[in-house]
């Protein structure tokens, strides 16, 4: 390919997503940055990307990614890549969970990112090819008691994952980064147990997972429907 391959990365504008934004900016891709809320940080990402393009929408609701994918589509072209890091996270007792919190969840985390796949891959399609990385968790690998919800939205994701990657061939390969515990800060007791009980003695970075990212991005087209937890050892305790 001649040009600069186009990606879009959900999620964009803090943490995980803009170190994978950056990364591959400057690892030769063009990037289109979404966001949800957070329009200022998204900005900064773009600035970080040499000006990418921002995009809005609101991932819970179809139509909205559907809009999203349009606009991607007519305002910076068809997309080579996709990655699907939007996602969101809460912890709750089990037995205390509502259809609410449920539905918190699973709207961004699983059916939020199916449908950025299927529309993603409509237009990978048209291209001929395509890569698409969804961000899973180790908390897809490994139970967490007071995380259900999240976990089988995590899960979830692995396993579809792992179905699109078939569904999709040969045209479009489709893999999953499973990071462990990531910092940005100082962390509480609990987070700090995860992390002292990680073989590596330490939390992961951003830029780790976005390297992951790269890989897949970039690797041979024989490489899909594999999970690659950048976890630091910690799904193999």
């Amino acid at each position: 390919m001649s040009r600069r391959p186009r990606v879009l990365v959900t999620g964009a504008a803090k943490r995980i997503g803009r170190a994978i934004a950056i990364t591959l900016s400057e690892r030769g891709f063009d990037v289109a940055i979404h966001y949800g809320n957070s329009k200022a940080d998204a900005e900064e990402t773009a600035k970080e990307c040499g000006g990418a393009p921002v995009f809005q929408a609101d991932l819970t609701r179809v139509e909205e990614i559907r809009r999203l994918f349009a606009q991607v589509k007519a305002e910076f072209g068809p997309l080579d890549c996709l990655v699907n890091n939007a996602a969101r996270f809460t912890r709750f007792d089990p037995l205390e969970i509502t259809e609410a919190d449920w539905d918190f969840i699973h709207d961004m985390n699983l059916k939020g990112t199916f449908f950025c796949c299927q529309e993603g891959a409509r237009q990978m399609n048209d291209l001929g090819s395509g890569r698409i990385v969804n961000l899973s968790s180790l908390g897809g690998i490994r139970p967490w008691a007071d995380h259900v919800h999240y976990c089988a939205s995590k899960a979830g994701v692995i396993m579809m994952t792992k179905a699109l990657s078939k569904a999709l061939a040969p045209k479009i390969t489709v893999n999953s980064v499973a990071p462990g515990v990531i910092s940005f800060g100082p962390e509480d007791a609990r987070v700090q147990a995860m992390i002292d009980a990680t073989p590596m003695l330490r939390a992961g970075s951003g830029n780790e997972i976005a390297e992951a990212v790269h890989f897949f991005l970039t690797a041979p087209d024989f490489i899909t429907g594999q999970i690659l937890a950048v976890d630091g050892g910690l799904s193999n305790r």
